[in-house]
């Protein structure tokens, strides 16, 4: 990632090194607990909600070429079951490192006599820009990973009936009668000559009547 324009201090998931140094070996801990920036998950799917708490343990430690970061983020991610449908809910830890290289090093630590000119070596490096660096990529990144791509509210969820959407889980001896369409056809057609033959014999009956009452007559 290229150097930030400007990091503002005063956003919760921008961290200050200044404290840290530039000595190597130097190791600082810190937790924060902040509120989830939008989107914070894999969207549409599954995710930690908007503004809902994320704490954050995290290990900052210096060496020649910049600060390497090491964390954990845990929080509460909700989504929708892809079986049934409803709604669910799931404790979700995800664990991150990453380097904040300096941007006068290169990535062995010996300071640069002249700016990089290829932008394409820094495409995929964090930056440290003026002892701060923005862990917002590197935590949504994490939280990508550590959520399941197809979310469901348990593992043996039947899930909905195919046919008329019933939920299974409420239901489980709802079934359809199961018709070969092949004989569908079949069975209509039987259904109508089975008719057919009842109108037949309904009308042989009433002529026998009729014939019946003529001959007392």
């Amino acid at each position: 990632m290229a150097l930030n324009a400007r990091l503002d201090h005063r956003n919760p998931l921008v961290f200050d090194t200044h404290e840290l140094g530039r000595r190597p070996g130097a190791l600082q801990r810190l937790s924060r607990s902040i509120e989830a920036p939008k989107d914070l998950g894999i969207q549409g799917v599954i995710g930690v909600p908007e503004g809902a708490p994320v704490e954050l343990e995290l290990r900052l430690e210096s060496v020649m070429e910049g600060v390497l970061v090491t964390g954990t983020a845990r929080a509460d991610a909700a989504g929708e079951c892809v079986r049934c449908l409803e709604p669910l809910e799931l404790a979700l830890r995800a664990d991150f490192q990453e380097m904040f290289s300096y941007p006068d090093a290169d990535d062995r630590g010996r300071s640069k006599a002249e700016p990089a000119d290829d932008a394409e070596d820094d495409e995929d490096r964090f930056f440290i820009e003026d002892g701060l660096f923005d862990l917002e990529p590197v935590l949504r990144d994490a939280v990508v990973l550590a959520l399941p791509m197809q979310p469901v509210c348990q593992d043996d969820c039947p899930g909905l009936c195919s046919v008329c959407g019933a939920l299974l889980a409420d239901a489980p001896d709802h079934h359809h009668d199961a018709v070969d369409i092949r004989w569908a056809a079949l069975q209509g057609l039987a259904g109508s000559l089975e008719d057919g033959e009842k109108d037949e014999l309904s009308g042989e009956a009433s002529e026998s009547a009729r014939a019946a009452e003529k001959q007392e007559k």
